[in-house]
């Protein structure tokens, strides 16, 4: 074991220092990134595009730079190609071209070729016979080789090649581009040099480039300004976003996001919108169940209290009174409750699940179950055909709220008559009574939770949700409760559902799905 120890002791030791470096270079990483993160991204936005512009045309310059560089050595060169062709000619025919006489050696040759031909700028020439420089360019060339020691020594160690070479000689001076041919008869060994200053070659060429890149910056600076311009323009929903949300409080709930076009942005603001008209009727919804039961549950609460704290324990018939009014308030409040909780429900999205159902059944399911609610003339005034996508359930529980409603108000034996029809786009069920009818002032009013009139009152006790919750139903499946009443005379209260057949739910789906 104790051999171990120095094995184990140094592994620690590097796991150490492993543990130390890496949070070192962790936090390099966030140091450098950091400020990055803290940047809007509008200014994210501005320098990936400052960014990639300037390595766009960087990556384009350098390209223009390769192939304007290559193409220059290669017409320098072929011209180098052509003067050693047209030197091989003038030795091999051995005749001077203008005088016509014979050129006896090839001292001659390099005479008569350099005579005769004419130098580009930054060319120049000389001649190399047994060794040494004899022969120069003319007055008024300003290329001049021979005025670089360190080239024309290297261009003599050339010329005792056998072969032709073009290559590349870089001096203090200059950088030059050389051609030597030489020649022989066999007694005098000769040699052409034609030189190319690479550097004045290439001078033109960063002339260039240094116009370029003038041009890009200038480039860059006008993509950054329209860009700057565009992205404040392309992210003012976002800013308009974030002032909405930021504006959104318990008090104020009512400011929305202004949606222009038709873009990713836009439709981004109207989902947002969307949520906070939720968000809107979910807080709305609360405030008023907390104002609904502060104000309908403190009286019979009330009302128990005061009738338990006066109950006299000592007469049965005392506190059989009390225990019967205490239930039936109890179960006032259990009923409200109920109300209640269905009214909060109503601004959940799963309050209503609809389904393909049956019309047919279903009017003829509630006017079966509508009979029992009272001693009525029930009669069954119409009854559709087809299939419609809606909650059973709770255009069960809408109806018959309907239906219960006409019962409360109407006397005995009095005619109801519950219907349903397609009319048009629309699914009609509506619920008709011989009541106490409602004033033409009054029918609107009705509809708000806990509004009754005086002649309901009068008529029928109640806590007046009923048609608020059928409202609330109704809206759920996109709806509107129609009312039409006479006063002495009678209502119609009509659910007018838009019509969505199966066909049509189904085909919705799937275009969400895909």
């Amino acid at each position: 074991m104790a051999a171990q120890r120095p094995g184990g002791t140094g592994h620690g030791r590097y796991a150490e220092q492993e543990r130390t470096h890496r949070p070192g270079r962790h936090n390099m990483y966030v140091k450098v990134t950091a400020p990055f993160s803290r940047a809007t991204i509008r200014t994210r936005i501005m320098w990936t595009i400052i960014l990639v512009a300037s390595v766009a045309l960087a990556t384009s310059g350098a390209a223009v730079w390769m192939l304007d560089l290559r193409s220059t050595h290669a017409d320098i060169d072929d011209r180098l190609v052509l003067t050693r062709q047209e030197l091989r000619r003038l030795a091999d025919t051995g005749i001077d071209p203008v005088a016509g006489t014979p050129l006896s050696d090839p001292a001659q040759v390099l005479q008569t070729y350099m005579g005769n031909s004419v130098l580009g700028s930054g060319e120049g020439q000389l001649g190399i016979v047994d060794g040494a420089v004899r022969l120069v360019s003319a007055a008024g060339i300003d290329m001049r080789p021979e005025t670089d020691p360190e080239l024309v020594g290297q261009l003599l160690t050339l010329a005792d090649a056998d072969a032709s070479s073009i290559t590349t000689v870089e001096t203090a001076q200059a950088r030059y581009r050389v051609l030597v041919v030489p020649i022989t008869d066999g007694t005098t060994s000769a040699a052409l040099v034609r030189t190319v200053d690479l550097t004045a070659a290439e001078a033109g060429i960063w002339r260039t480039m240094r116009l370029y890149a003038a041009a890009a910056a200038v480039t860059v600076v006008l993509v950054t300004a329209l860009a700057w311009l565009s992205i404040g323009r392309l992210l003012r929903p976002i800013w308009e976003l974030r002032n909405a949300t930021e504006s959104i409080d318990e008090r104020d709930l009512t400011t929305r996001v202004r949606v222009r076009g038709r873009d990713d942005l836009s439709a981004l603001a109207a989902a947002v919108n969307r949520m906070l008209d939720r968000v809107q009727r979910a807080v709305e919804a609360q405030r008023e169940l907390l104002d609904d039961v502060g104000h309908e549950l403190r009286t019979p609460i009330t009302v128990v209290r005061g009738h338990l704290e006066l109950v006299d324990p000592h007469d049965p018939e005392d506190v059989r009174q009390t225990s019967e009014l205490a239930l039936d308030e109890l179960d006032r409040m259990g009923t409200l409750i109920d109300d209640l909780l269905d009214l909060a429900r109503s601004s959940q999205s799963d309050f209503v699940t609809p389904e393909p159902t049956d019309i047919e059944a279903l009017t003829l399911q509630v006017f079966d179950k509508a009979c029992a609610l009272g001693d009525r003339d029930w009669q069954l005034g119409g009854c559709a055909s087809g299939t419609a996508v809606l909650d059973p359930a709770r255009i069960t529980q809408a109806w018959l709220q309907l239906a219960a409603n006409a019962v409360k108000y109407s006397e005995e034996d009095s005619r109801v008559v519950i219907g349903s029809e397609i009319n048009g786009s629309e699914l009609f069920l509506w619920v008709e009574d011989e009541g106490i009818g409602i004033a033409p002032e009054d029918v609107e009013r009705i509809r708000l939770r806990f509004a009754r009139t005086a002649a309901a009152t009068r008529h029928a006790s109640g806590a007046g949700l009923g048609l608020s919750i059928v409202e609330s139903i109704v809206e759920a499946h996109d709806g509107r409760l129609a009312i039409s009443s006479e006063v002495g005379r009678g209502s119609v209260f009509t659910l007018r559902i838009p019509l969505t057949t199966a066909d049509e739910t189904r085909s919705a789906q799937q275009k969400e799905s895909d």
